[in-house]
């Protein structure tokens, strides 16, 4: 969280920085400098309905802060396939994945560096970043005996929440007067996660039925991820509990100004 505070209070203050910088700058004998700001749109998230939009702004000729933000509308989950083959053959599992639908914003901060001689806000960069993720579902199916050789189906709706801290690698450089290309080559982040799920049961659970849902919820095969789950005759509840990973990688297009 440390991270995530300095970012912040970077971005808040990256107005005054930036006055100061350009003040500093009209006095030497230099070049004019890029106009300061650039609002970008991640092309490559698109087609994983992913959509993003960053916002960077220019403090001095090393330094910049972005703020990005994300949001997926409620669809099936990105790469379904290539999941399936990685679960096998558990069926539980997969008519989880099959069946399931989300939605997701993620809001991250960063820091960026450039390490090239042109600097503001071209070349290469590196930049440490926190990042806030909220994945929400209204569709997660388990299947279940009723105890009569048939099976009932109860519907778990919640969310995940996860807090993670990476550093980007990328470049920039500027297409023109007013557009920029900005590729971010590998961006691993790290942290935790957790969650919530709940549904409600349409009829009271038999003591039996609620054994089997309870052995459906704990045999779901979720790596390195904690499990609690409670049953009752009216309901039934999954939370998470465990490590956060992903990778940070596109290309985005941008105006300047």
């Amino acid at each position: 969280m440390k991270l995530y505070r300095l970012l912040l209070t970077a971005l808040v203050l990256a107005p005054l920085i930036t006055i100061q910088a350009q003040d500093e700058e009209a006095t030497s004998p230099v070049k004019a400098t890029p106009e300061p700001n650039m609002l970008k749109v991640n092309l490559t998230a698109i087609p994983l309905k992913n959509y993003s939009l960053q916002y960077e702004r220019v403090m001095s000729k090393k330094l910049s802060l972005a703020l990005s933000f994300r949001i997926m509308p409620n669809t099936g989950l990105p790469f379904k396939s290539q999941i399936l083959d990685m679960v096998g053959d558990d069926p539980d599992t997969r008519d989880v994945v099959n069946t399931f639908k989300m939605s997701n914003i993620a809001i991250t901060p960063e820091l960026r560096w450039y390490v090239g001689k042109r600097g503001y806000g071209r070349g290469f960069y590196i930049a440490p970043f926190y990042r806030y993720a909220q994945f929400e579902t209204s569709q997660m199916q388990f299947d279940y005996d009723n105890g009569t050789g048939g099976q009932e189906t109860i519907n778990l709706s919640g969310k995940l929440t996860s807090h993670t801290g990476g550093l980007m690698f990328g470049a920039q450089w500027p297409l023109g007067k007013s557009l920029v290309l900005d590729w971010w080559i590998f961006g691993p982040h790290y942290g935790a996660g957790n969650g919530d799920f709940t549904g409600l049961s349409s009829q009271p659970l038999t003591p039996s039925e609620q054994a089997d849902l309870r052995d459906e919820l704990e045999n779901l095969d979720i790596p390195l991820t904690t499990k609690k789950v409670t049953v009752t005759a009216n309901s039934a509840r999954l939370q998470l509990d465990g490590p956060w990973a992903g990778i940070r990688a596109g290309f985005s297009l941008g105006f300047r100004f």
